[in-house]
């Protein structure tokens, strides 16, 4: 794997990590980050279910394309 695929797999993997941390945290930082802000008309506290579930697939897509 080049540097250049392991920095990518990184930051996909530290984006993961700020999904998952926006679900659970209110902060003007992460609600830049968060998915259903970015895609939703209306988003609403109940949404952010969405940034858990894209977080964990996105942490396992690169934690996969390291194996």
């Amino acid at each position: 794997m080049g540097s250049l695929d392991m920095a990518l797999t990184i930051g996909g993997i530290a984006y993961g990590l700020v999904l998952i941390a926006a679900t659970f945290v209110n902060n003007k930082v992460l609600e830049a980050f968060r998915l259903d802000v970015l895609f939703m008309k209306n988003p609403s506290p109940s949404s952010r279910g969405i940034n858990l579930v894209a977080g964990l697939a996105i942490i396992g897509y690169n934690v996969y394309t390291m194996i």
